[in-house]
């Protein structure tokens, strides 16, 4: 018979014992100002019983700290240089080449969300989150009819907008949104949208990737706003490579020729939605195969290099495809 054990042997040791440190508390009661502490960390181990592994807080830099108080509150560290564009494999010349091609194709490029003002354009971005622009379409022609203008949107109560968008997704969330950004365009600007990418990002449910996308199509201002398509041809392409949305627009608006600034936000988004496919690209229908360095590139010889239509396929038979709603004269501009 094995020898009996107390209960008092079986408990297990505190954490100061096993590790020989003091109780977390009185590591920072006794620590200078900033300075780390030890945190317990408890996992559950294959026998069922806890186990405990300090690891180390981030340290904040008391010195440093200190210093910048007395200096003013400003700091000795030279400020740091701009990052340089990452090398590509594409020259100058190859690069301009890239965009009349495909501006040749595509010398109207526009959005394939229906609109006919830049409030309703704004509408149909803030829906257009993680929906398709078909989905979205299919929601806006029962809306817009009902409200189209901020003043009649932000009338309605959300419940009534969620009726009519109900197939987008988050649309609980979007209809509230909408009626507030309505409310804050007629109370602090007048019932129009703004020109300023921080004024649009200052309304509820407004990012700053749809406030580029607004900006860029509804007044010719030269952002790019950075969405999956256009994400994707930076980094396939290699034209463009970047970890972030931010990094590849800030990469690609360092390499776009000014002509084509405007734009390049449809045009790219355009050939990644019907060309440069996520799944599998439809490289014998793309106009710059020869210029291409994409590594799943499987046919180098371009496609005749034509006019498509100037509206994409979404807004056939469309009003805005007809030429029924009116266009902005920001609108204008974009497409020149």
């Amino acid at each position: 018979m094995p020898p009996s054990t107390s209960i008092s042997a079986l408990k297990p040791r505190r954490f100061s014992e096993r590790y020989g440190v003091r109780s977390a508390w009185k590591i920072g009661a006794s620590a200078s100002a900033g300075a780390g502490i030890v945190i317990a960390r408890a996992a559950l181990a294959p026998d069922g019983c806890s186990r405990y592994s300090p690891i180390m807080a981030e340290k904040s830099a008391p010195g440093r700290a200190s210093s910048a108080k007395s200096s003013g509150g400003k700091s000795s560290r030279a400020p740091k240089p701009a990052k340089a564009p990452p090398a590509i494999p594409y020259s100058p010349a190859d690069v301009e080449e890239i965009f009349r091609r495909l501006h040749v194709q595509r010398p109207n490029p526009t959005s394939e969300l229906e609109h006919y003002d830049p409030f309703t354009f704004l509408v149909a971005v803030v829906l257009s989150a993680q929906m398709t622009d078909v989905g979205v379409n299919r929601a806006t022609r029962r809306l817009f009819p009902l409200a189209d203008t901020p003043a009649a949107m932000a009338a309605l109560e959300p419940e009534r907008i969620f009726e009519l968008i109900g197939n987008v997704s988050f649309a609980r969330t979007k209809s509230g949104n909408l009626v507030k950004l309505s409310r804050r365009l007629v109370e602090e600007h007048g019932g129009v949208v703004p020109r300023s990418i921080e004024a649009l990002i200052a309304l509820p449910g407004v990012g700053p990737k749809t406030a580029r996308v607004v900006l860029n199509t509804c007044f010719g201002e030269k952002y790019l706003g950075v969405d999956t398509h256009i994400f994707r041809i930076g980094n396939r392409l290699k034209i463009a490579p970047g970890r972030t949305p931010d990094e590849v627009e800030r990469n690609f608006l360092a390499i776009i020729p000014k002509p084509y600034l405007a734009p390049a936000h449809h045009l790219l988004l355009l050939h990644g939605r019907y060309v440069c496919k996520a799944r599998k690209p439809d490289c014998p229908a793309c106009v710059i195969a020869d210029l291409c360095r994409a590594d799943e590139k499987w046919n180098s010889e371009p496609a005749p290099l034509i006019r498509l239509p100037d509206h994409p396929p979404g807004l056939q038979g469309t009003p805005q495809a007809k030429g029924e709603l009116p266009r902005t004269d920001g609108e204008a501009e974009a497409s020149v």
